[in-house]
């Protein structure tokens, strides 16, 4: 669950204090779940493992979160299922009256009933995140590994809605669904969902390296996108921050009355998921909808695992220290690692690339394939320089346009 541009009157790239503060704190409130998803990172199971934080810790955990300061992060519980936890409502109640934002990433499961879904929304959650991985009951079922979750995941986000709890929907693109993303973007409209956030897979947990898609695959999914969201869908992407290069430069010809299509030279997979999207949708009407906000796995984001253990991110375990021995303020602010990851000093093309500060690359994904958390991202394809040497060319005086582009003015200076 994220935000959009503002939040507590601090604009994103402008003024939040990354050094300072994470924007999103996950917790991984337990490895319990009923589901057994395929690419579950978590590797959840059904029954919780002993060394949980206790209700206690849980509470000193919220309070590290509020001791933070102004801007407050949002907290996310997350599993697993928080809602397999017998003091989840205790947890809850206690973070909410710290006056923190809140959202709940609940499994869709036989645990999911109509009167937990009221009492979250009694007990003034922000946000829930829904996961959604197919516009067909035999791709998201067969994602799950369990029959019949399709049309629960439905019945929850309408649910959710119905009660006034926003929704955001959550998908993680691997080789099993890629071919349905225009149809899953049709299916999130007709439901009413604003936000949509993809997920770009990173071979941890369950998660396969045959689940994976090619650097040019992952490439074509962004620039689809980046079209999807001219359709009245807020788009964000987890793991996939190569979007955000896509999406500036796609704004930055559009701007300048160039065609993105025939400058960038897409490929097969973008010309058939766009041509399935028009054919779903018709021409798109409205401007687009893409966050280019710059986080990254340790820079505005922190993950707390569910013994305390802290993560850059849930994808990326790499351990920083433990909340039972330090506090999360001391860790997130202090630790070398962090530091370094938000200075965004990277090795190779990612370490060299005009994008290392809106953009960085995956960290979880250069972790996981390569065993560097500095490394390059594997699936990005892009060369760096080539967005410097298209501006030049295009005659675009960078200063005339980076108002309209969020990020831009990361990317290249003014002038």
């Amino acid at each position: 669950m994220k935000v959009g541009s503002e939040h507590s009157g601090y604009p994103l790239h402008r003024t939040w204090p990354f050094e300072r503060n994470p924007l999103l704190v996950f917790w991984e409130t337990t490895k319990a779940c009923m589901l057994a998803c395929k690419h579950c990172r978590a590797s959840a199971i059904l029954k919780s493992l002993p060394g949980e934080l206790t209700t206690e810790e849980a509470y000193k955990l919220i309070d590290d979160v509020a001791a933070f300061g102004q801007p407050y992060p949002i907290l996310v519980l997350t599993g697993g299922d928080p809602l397999l936890r017998s003091d989840i409502w205790d947890i809850i109640a206690y973070a909410k009256g710290k006056g923190l934002r809140l959202a709940v990433a609940p499994a869709v499961s036989p645990n999911l009933t109509e009167d937990k879904v009221k009492k979250l929304a009694e007990l003034g959650v922000d946000g829930v995140s829904i996961s959604l991985d197919g516009s067909r009951p035999e791709i998201h079922d067969g994602i799950r590994g369990t029959s019949g979750v399709f049309e629960k995941t439905l019945w929850a986000i309408k649910t959710f809605q119905e009660y006034g709890v926003r929704v955001q929907v959550n998908t993680a693109v691997m080789r099993d669904n890629v071919h349905d993303l225009a149809d899953i973007a049709a299916l999130l409209l007709k439901l009413g969902v604003k936000v949509w956030e993809v997920f770009y897979l990173v071979p941890v947990g369950r998660a396969q390296l045959e689940l994976n898609l090619t650097p040019e695959e992952w490439e074509d999914v962004s620039h689809f996108l980046y079209e999807a969201s001219k359709y009245g869908l807020v788009v964000r992407t987890s793991e996939g921050p190569m979007f955000r290069r896509v999406a500036i430069t796609r704004m930055l010809l559009e701007l300048a009355g160039k065609n993105p299509d025939e400058a960038l030279n897409t490929g097969p997979l973008y010309r058939q998921l766009v041509s399935r999207l028009r054919q779903l949708l018709g021409e798109p009407q409205g401007k687009p909808l893409a966050s280019t906000t710059g986080t990254r796995d340790g820079k505005g984001v922190i993950f707390v695992s569910y013994n305390g253990t802290v993560y850059p991110s849930g994808f990326m375990p790499y351990p920083l220290g433990n909340i039972r021995v330090k506090s999360l303020v001391e860790i997130y602010r202090e630790n070398l690692i962090l530091k370094r990851l938000r200075g965004a000093r990277f090795e190779g093309r990612c370490g060299r690339c005009e994008f290392r500060e809106i953009c960085g690359g995956s960290r979880a994904r250069a972790y996981a394939v390569t065993g560097k958390p500095f490394g390059e991202d594997p699936a990005c394809p892009y060369r760096p320089g080539t967005f410097s040497v298209m501006v030049s060319k295009l005659g675009v005086r960078v200063e005339n346009v980076v108002r309209e582009i969020e990020g831009l003015k990361y990317v290249l200076p003014p002038g």
